[in-house]
């Protein structure tokens, strides 16, 4: 991995060296545009629309404009501003960590101690542990000012920047003020499915299917060309359309339970099976 950024985590008289890398990557397949009729590359150009050249992206400014005015703004002047000159990451609150709620969380970066000794590092690390704590920072970035929850995950102090409070739509849908009645027999089937789908969360049980099936795709189409035959490739797309055959709520949870049970089931049977071979 490359830092993209060298600074210091400050809370207090306390400064903690850091850099900092992306947490996170692009696993989707890279696609481009092309003509339908040929196959030609359809590429997008920055063209002055004055001079009618196309421009490098290095002589490309930024401008802002309200109709009346423009202001052109350079390099050079979004660099001098004094927030954007700051390499520190500035903690200006401890906060209970249930107190963030998941939607305001955006990207993720990992932070690696950037000084001879780790002490420093460490302490805050344990400190964020042991106090069920997560710091609220606010730092700068690629011309952004940002907020940011730096937690910890396993040994390794992380920085997940945070979207304002007002990036957050309410959510206003005119449905939700009715009011509904949910019988006892309703909630206790429905508790009863929530616990017939319950397990530990293993990110690695879950795959990008749209991927996978993609790169199946176009190697299909690498072989074979355009004759593919996609019924052959994926098989027969099930049709799960029962018609007018409507199920009412509490027959779709009765149905669900025993599907999900028969299907744990098997899974357990299987992997009973495969222990039995393997012994």
């Amino acid at each position: 991995m490359r830092a993209i950024w060298k600074g210091a985590v400050a809370f207090g008289l306390v400064n903690v060296p850091v850099k900092v890398y992306s947490a996170t990557e692009d696993h989707d397949i890279p696609l481009h545009q092309v003509h339908d009729e040929d196959g030609g590359r359809i590429r997008y150009q920055r063209r002055c629309e004055i001079c009618g050249e196309v421009v490098d992206f290095k002589h490309i400014d930024k401008a802002y404009d309200d109709g009346e005015h423009t202001v052109v703004l350079t390099d050079e002047d979004l660099s001098s501003l004094p927030v954007e000159r700051s390499r520190e990451i500035e903690v200006v609150e401890f906060v209970p960590s249930d107190q963030i709620d998941p939607v305001m969380f955006d990207r993720a970066y990992y932070l690696e101690p950037d000084s001879t000794s780790t002490k420093a590092y460490v302490l805050l690390r344990r400190t964020l542990q042991e106090t069920d704590r997560t710091a609220i920072v606010q730092f700068s970035l690629r011309q952004k000012s940002r907020l940011a929850a730096l937690r910890v995950r396993g040994d390794v102090l992380m920085l997940q920047t945070l979207l304002w409070d007002d990036e957050v739509r309410e959510a206003s849908f005119p449905a939700l003020e009715e009011k509904v009645r949910i019988s006892a027999k309703e909630k206790q089937m429905s508790a009863a499915l929530v616990d017939s789908f319950s397990t530990d969360f293993d990110p690695e049980n879950f795959t990008d299917d749209y991927q996978v099936q993609l790169r199946t795709l176009i190697d299909a189409k690498i072989e074979k060309g355009d004759t593919i035959d996609t019924e052959e490739t994926f098989g027969a797309v099930k049709d799960d359309d029962d018609g007018d055959n409507v199920l009412d709520l509490m027959e779709a949870l009765r149905r669900s339970v025993e599907k999900n049970r028969e299907k744990k089931a098997g899974a357990k049977k299987a992997a009973g099976t495969s222990k039995q071979k393997g012994a």
